[in-house]
């Protein structure tokens, strides 16, 4: 895999190059130090992988990552020393289309690097998420039990995003009333340290309540719940939320498939299952078990996608009941809540 590295820094340059060749098959395609080169060396000559730094003279991190991605997509992981201090920056860098990010890895007085593997465990899934590997298996199958009784709440709607996915989100929620008749499940491909920070932001532009789903939480109409940690976010029964580290060879971490599998083995009410921007194929087939069972499915249409992969692998599986620009996909959900509540009337 050919991976460039955008830094201003040349220890840390040097670094990541140390950690790039380190794996056979790893080449540096090219290095630059700042935003500008960088979306000049990719139009040229786009690599398979960037590793981008976050604050850099001339032009920044997020802005290369946006003008990357619509001239010259390829999958981008943040490489930064700064990613605590400045996580309002990592998020908007993951809407912009980054699909992660890292502190970098630094090197010691004794001129050995420090921390490596954290790094090159992200190229490999990134990497894996590029090649559409095809050993990938399915969601699986879980153990638990099915929860007896009708859910107290009968509408669910479940969202998956990856690449670009938390703009597209503010847009999506910032469209909802308060009054949102229905609880929101939303699985982001995002790294445990950063969800908090993006839970917050997406707060700040919707009217209604946005946290981290706990172990042991109950949706609840009006309520966001996103994906927390690094393990897979799931339906224990037919009302409650909880974690698993299984399957533990997905690449994909939190999954959106194994998540709308479980909704399809607990829900008992309505749903409606939305896939938004992404790269790879994760949600695709999840959301096809939702459209058969039941659901009203929507994805995002290619034009406002950041990166149209998750999306595409739905529609060509037939899993999009609908397929909607992102700005009209919060007046979808409103309509067709209503014409659920009304047949549940009726």
């Amino acid at each position: 895999m050919r991976i460039a590295i955008v830094n201003d820094m040349p220890l840390a340059v040097e670094a990541l190059r140390r950690i790039v060749l380190s794996v056979p098959g790893h080449s540096v395609a090219w290095v630059a130090g700042d935003g500008v080169a960088a979306i000049m060396r990719c139009a040229t000559d786009t690599p398979d992988m960037i590793l981008m730094d976050l604050i850099m003279p001339v032009m920044d991190g997020v802005e290369a990552t946006r003008r990357i991605m619509v001239k010259s997509p390829c999958a981008i992981i943040i490489v930064t020393a700064t990613v605590e201090g400045n996580s309002a920056k990592v998020v908007e860098a993951l809407g912009a289309g980054a699909l992660d990010a890292i502190q970098t890895p630094t090197l010691s007085a004794k001129d050995r690097l420090e921390s490596p593997n954290s790094l090159l465990i992200k190229i490999d899934a990134v990497g894996n998420l590029i090649s559409g590997n095809k050993k990938r298996k399915g969601p699986g199958k879980f153990a638990w039990s099915h929860g007896g009784g009708l859910s107290q709440i009968e509408n669910l709607v479940v969202i998956g995003a990856s690449a670009g996915g938390p703009s597209a989100l503010a847009t999506v929620l910032k469209s909802l009333p308060r009054d949102f008749p229905s609880p929101i499940v939303i699985i982001q491909h995002i790294d445990a340290q950063f969800a908090p920070s993006m839970a917050d932001w997406l707060a700040e532009q919707s009217a209604l309540t946005v946290r981290i789903a706990r172990e042991h939480d109950k949706p609840e109409a009006g309520t966001v719940l996103i994906a927390g940690t690094n393990d897979h976010l799931v339906f224990l029964d037919s009302h409650t939320l909880g974690y698993t580290k299984e399957p533990r060879d997905s690449h994909y971490r939190p999954s959106v498939d194994v998540f709308f599998e479980s909704v399809v083995r607990h829900w008992e009410g309505n749903v409606i299952g939305v896939l938004l921007t992404g790269m790879g194929r994760d949600g695709a087939k999840g959301l096809k078990s939702l459209r058969d069972f039941g659901a009203f499915t929507i994805t995002q249409d290619a034009e406002t996608c950041v990166v149209y992969g998750m999306p595409k692998a739905a529609v060509e599986l037939g899993a999009a009941v609908e397929i909607l620009p992102v700005q009209r996909i919060a007046s979808r959900l409103m309509s067709s809540l209503k014409s659920e509540n009304r047949r549940s009337c009726a």
